[in-house]
């Protein structure tokens, strides 16, 4: 007992001395860090004063101040930022789903304002401005090495006024001129109806309506059709929704799930993280669901496509989202503004990471481009359209089926008479109906 206390404590007196010789070096290492970084921000105050003494002309001290700030900021990645008291207001505006301007969520790669989606119904989608677009000028105006927030200042002002955008599309040759009218943009979170047998909701954005407006729309849609067992199951369009509020994204995946994890954030400090569980309930009782994405798709529309893709809830339909799995967190700073420092990383439910890779899906379907139709193919398409028996004069009837027969056989008809329109009008959207009618043909535990 003796020896085993004895080497007991010679093995902590041991410890003690081996810490004693390794504190000395970190620390000096410490204290030279902390002097590199006072000589630095000395550096910073000699050239900030040379500035506002030397410079051609007059600067605005606070204004440099601030592009300093956000200089830090966006050197870290394209997502971090500073927001001066007029952005930050106008970011509260835009989370509350009410904002001026074109109606874009863009982003920066390469130094190079990229889109990463248009939202339904504004200025900018109504002008034809695609998810992927890059915007090079500004009414003649380049916008290559500005900061992210400066280009978006470009391209704000009053609405009503006018604003031509330079567009570099993937598959043009040359860029392009669009005109868009500024106007005030008004998110709708959520929209919904019925197609055939299937709820499609349609959601823009995640912002404080969304999660109660999917819930009010989609029991809606399921009153209309006369209860859930009267429909095939639920299209979950997030095409060109770039994202927004966490909290959000997580209830909507929690609406569909009745346990499991939905979503976990990794910080710098592995004791910062945080994992989000699906609590017991789901909106649409066990019915399939199709989710829908494409290269819009980013963000808080990445976790929910993820979560119900990793849990096997969801067939995820459509093309590759945009990638973006990380965290931003707005910290309020004094005099009004804020500063939006991404903080962690986000992972689905299998751990995986989708930063820069996106979520890929179950099956790819590619959007057609088509091309716009002329009066001539109109022409030509109505004169290839032959008549049948049915439009004949004097055809006799059909003896061997029953009205009630030919009845269904004529609602069958137009319903495959809409499917086929549906392709022409939204190819991704036909293709997730199909598979939801396919899976209620195969009925439960075929």
């Amino acid at each position: 007992m003796r020896k085993f206390v004895l080497a007991a404590l010679g093995g902590t007196a041991a410890g003690v001395i081996a810490a004693t010789q390794v504190a000395g070096p970190l620390l000096a290492e410490e204290a030279a860090s902390k002097a590199d970084v006072y000589e630095q921000l000395d550096l910073f105050g000699d050239i900030f004063e040379r500035i506002r003494s030397e410079y051609v002309e007059d600067v605005d001290a606070g204004e440099l101040i601030e592009s300093a700030i956000d200089g830090m900021l966006t050197s870290l990645d394209p997502h971090s930022s500073y927001l001066s008291p007029d952005d930050a207001e106008q970011m509260r505006v835009q989370t509350r789903g009410e904002f001026g301007g074109l109606g874009i969520e863009v982003t920066q790669e390469e130094g190079f304002v990229k889109v990463v989606s248009p939202i339904d119904g504004t200025p900018a989608d109504e002008a034809g401005i695609e998810a992927g677009d890059f915007i090079t000028h500004v009414d003649g105006e380049s916008m290559l090495g500005l900061t992210l927030d400066k280009a978006v200042e470009m391209m704000r002002g009053p609405v009503g006024s006018e604003i031509v955008i330079t567009v570099v599309r993937e598959g043009e040759t040359e860029p392009f001129d669009v005109t868009i009218v500024r106007d005030t943009i008004k998110l709708t979170a959520v929209r919904t109806r019925t197609e055939g047998e299937a709820v499609i909701l349609r959601v823009t954005t995640f912002n404080d309506q969304t999660m109660a407006n999917l819930e009010a729309g989609l029991k809606e849609q399921v009153e209309e059709a006369g209860g859930i067992d009267k429909i095939d199951g639920i299209v979950l369009d997030l095409r060109n929704n770039p994202g927004g509020l966490l909290n959000q994204a997580i209830q909507v995946s929690d609406a569909f799930l009745d346990e499991g994890e939905i979503v976990s954030t990794r910080g710098r400090d592995p004791e910062d993280g945080e994992r989000f569980n699906a609590t017991q309930g789901d909106l649409s009782e066990g019915k399939p669901i199709v989710v829908l994405i494409n290269g819009g798709s980013a963000s808080a529309s990445e976790i929910v496509a993820g979560a119900l893709q990793d849990h096997r809830r969801a067939i995820v339909v459509g093309t590759k989202s945009f990638g973006k799995g990380s965290v931003q967190t707005v910290m309020p700073l004094r005099g009004d503004g804020a500063m939006r420092l991404t903080t962690a990383r986000y992972y689905t439910p299998s751990g995986r990471s989708i930063q820069a890779l996106g979520v890929s899906p179950d099956i790819i379907v590619e959007q057609p481009r088509r091309a716009p139709d002329t009066a001539a193919e109109e022409e030509e398409a109505q004169a290839a359209r032959t008549r049948s028996e049915a439009d004949l004069r004097g055809r006799l009837n059909n003896d061997s089926l029953s009205e009630d027969e030919i009845r269904q056989i004529e609602e069958d008809r137009a319903k495959a008479e809409a499917a086929a329109e549906r392709r022409e009008q939204d190819y991704q959207l036909a293709y997730a109906i199909d598979i939801l009618k396919g899976l209620a043909a195969l009925g439960p535990g075929d």
